[in-house]
């Protein structure tokens, strides 16, 4: 779970794309080989995408492996998970399963009812043509209307009458037709109409998701082309605080009142009705050097302990947030100097709090293993009862321990990509403590297994 949650395969500060892909790898071979029905369980759970679609792969690639239970409820699963996953992933992930011939019956349907359920299947022909083509042919489907000739033949036809469809083929010759498509369709025509970008932004800017539009603002500003912007409001708490960490200090200070309002709502649409309810806590945050993260996932770990900070400040009736660098304002949060979790662990404990938050990559080292002993004495002398809950949430996978680096043997480790999954997770770190066993691993998993398909009835 903590791989799964935690790693894309991708660089991280301590260890590179190679390690990383190995170690994941070996990792998802293991379970699927020992553990079957856990591995095909964790689709249940809140792993990120990039492990969602190797599980489905690995799954659908072993179909003869499974007996007929398994087959059954593995479809179930996957199917699920697909509907939740981005288009570009699934097709993506149907690509995968053409390049490796896996191309048994259960795939198929898989495939098959994926395309069925997709709410504008043209629409997504226009947009991942190639992806569609692919997934069709490895099906072995017929689509019908003008589907089939638009994916093999586009440019036959003379006219369309699926609007869509037809909206593509005049933007080949007309302007005024590439602003009715999706911006990343529109962008090619726009740049082979030689439009210059600023007007391209500004007039294609009411097709934009909310997403492109909180990746494009910042560009559109500075070209002039104000009709691109974002509602910070709505956007999922820890991908704003990303973008809150990617702006200038000097930006932030002048935006101040703007991103914290959006912050803090975020983070109380996140807490729901847990908000308020989890008394005096107390949350250790690493903004160390490390927690830039890689080029790939830049101030990844930053932000998650940013939006980790807004969050349990929402949950909390009695928040004290203790960064590792000593600032008090978290909206000038940056990646800078060593990794004292000892002495910030002491700080929090000193609080007496009814919970201690620690999210951090683990990587002790001022000094090193300062965190670890702090932990153990606190555990096994001065508080053997659990008066106070501690747990470490880690956003970095460590290849070389197949897991995220732990402080201590006595305090459970969870992995976390979003803050959004913190309430989640805090019940699956009692499994990390090793204070319950396989049965009632295996009963959380029915649960949750039950709830998630349930919200597919």
């Amino acid at each position: 779970m903590n791989a799964a949650i935690t790693s894309t395969g991708q660089r991280e500060f301590h260890s590179g794309a190679d390690e990383q892909g190995l170690s994941l790898d070996f990792l998802h071979r293991y379970l699927l080989g020992n553990y079957r029905d856990l591995y095909a369980a964790t689709l249940a759970l809140d792993v990120n995408d990039h492990n969602a679609v190797l599980i489905a792969r690995n799954l659908l690639a072993t179909t003869a492996e499974a007996d007929p239970d398994q087959r059954h409820a593995e479809g179930r699963l996957i199917a699920r998970r697909l509907a939740l996953l981005p288009p570009p992933r699934v097709y993506g992930l149907f690509r995968e399963l053409r390049r490796a011939k896996v191309n048994n019956r259960r795939t198929r349907a898989i495939v098959r009812d994926w395309l069925a359920a997709r709410p504008d299947l043209a629409f997504d022909a226009v947009k991942y043509r190639g992806a569609v083509k692919d997934a069709v042919r490895h099906a072995h489907l017929r689509p019908g209307g003008e589907l089939g000739p638009f994916l093999f033949t586009p440019h036959r036809p003379a006219a369309y009458t699926t609007p869509i469809l037809e909206t593509w083929r005049r933007a080949h010759y007309e302007q005024a037709a590439l602003y009715k498509l999706p911006y990343t369709v529109a962008e090619g025509f726009a740049a082979k109409h030689h439009i210059a970008r600023a007007a391209f932004l500004e007039r294609i800017a009411p097709r934009l998701t909310r997403l492109e539009r909180l990746r494009l603002q910042e560009s559109a500003r500075g070209l002039g082309a104000d009709a691109v912007r974002a509602d910070l409001a709505t956007m999922p708490l820890t991908r704003l605080a990303s973008y809150v960490l990617a702006l200038s200090p000097d930006d932030r200070v002048h935006r101040r009142t703007e991103l914290t309002a959006a912050l803090r709502t975020a983070a109380r649409r996140s807490a729901g009705d847990q908000a308020g309810r989890w008394g005096a806590v107390v949350a250790v945050l690493d903004d160390s050097f490390s927690s830039y993260g890689s080029g790939h996932k830049r101030r990844r770990p930053l932000a998650v302990a940013l939006a980790c900070h807004f969050l349990l400040e929402a949950l909390a009736s009695e928040y004290t947030p203790l960064w590792l660098s000593g600032r008090s304002d978290a909206l000038l949060a940056r990646p800078y100097g060593a990794t004292p979790l000892g002495e910030r662990i002491l700080d929090g404990l000193d609080l007496r709090p009814e919970r201690l938050l620690i999210v951090s990559d683990g990587w002790d080292n001022s000094p090193p293993g300062l965190a670890g002993e702090v932990l153990r004495i606190w555990r096994t002398r001065l508080d053997p009862h659990h008066t106070c809950a501690i747990v470490h949430l880690n956003p970095v996978y460590d290849a070389a321990d197949f897991d995220v680096r732990r402080l201590a043997p006595t305090v459970p480790t969870a992995g976390i990509r979003d803050a959004e999954n913190l309430v989640a997770l805090m019940e699956l770190a009692q499994f990390a403590e090793g204070r319950t066993g396989l049965f009632e691993l295996r009963a959380h998993l029915a649960r949750r297994i039950e709830e998630f398909l349930r919200e597919d009835a």
